[in-house]
């Protein structure tokens, strides 16, 4: 048996950055994300977001990868949201995503992170967030 532990904290957003996970919308979608997760074997420690966004801290698994995963979560939620209609325009989420990987000495920095979205963006936009992580990583930006 192998064993692994690698944490990935990911986040991704809606088409457009459209506000679509307001209120018991983003709870529905979260509950339904953490369903199907389980049902495909990928284990979500942590989710939660804001309006247009969503952050999920995970530990892959021996035959996952990250896109691989993305694709799933991302993939069968908009499925299930506009076969549902729980928004009242086709949900899409964007097509980019960020995803760096955790230390296991902050896991508890980054559950706290993600469980106190809200308060978060009380301060900052999710744009401000965005260009932070990008800057913070060393990522470029696109466009």
């Amino acid at each position: 048996m192998s064993f692994v532990r690698i944490w990935v904290h990911i986040v991704f957003g809606t088409k457009k950055r459209e506000p679509l996970l307001l209120n018991e919308t983003k709870d529905k979608v979260i509950r339904h994300i953490i369903e199907n997760a389980g049902t495909k074997e990928i284990f979500i420690d942590c989710i939660n977001g804001h309006k247009e966004h969503l952050h999920c801290l995970i530990s892959l698994g021996v035959e996952q990868n990250i896109s691989k995963i993305i694709n799933l979560i991302k993939g069968e939620a908009s499925f299930w949201i506009n076969k549902v209609k729980i928004t009242k325009t086709k949900f899409e989420w964007a097509d980019e995503y960020f995803a760096v990987s955790v230390s296991e000495s902050q896991i508890e920095v980054v559950r706290n992170y993600i469980k106190n979205q809200e308060d978060h963006h009380r301060e900052k936009s999710f744009i401000e967030e965005y260009d932070e992580f990008i800057e913070k990583y060393g990522f470029k930006k696109l466009g």
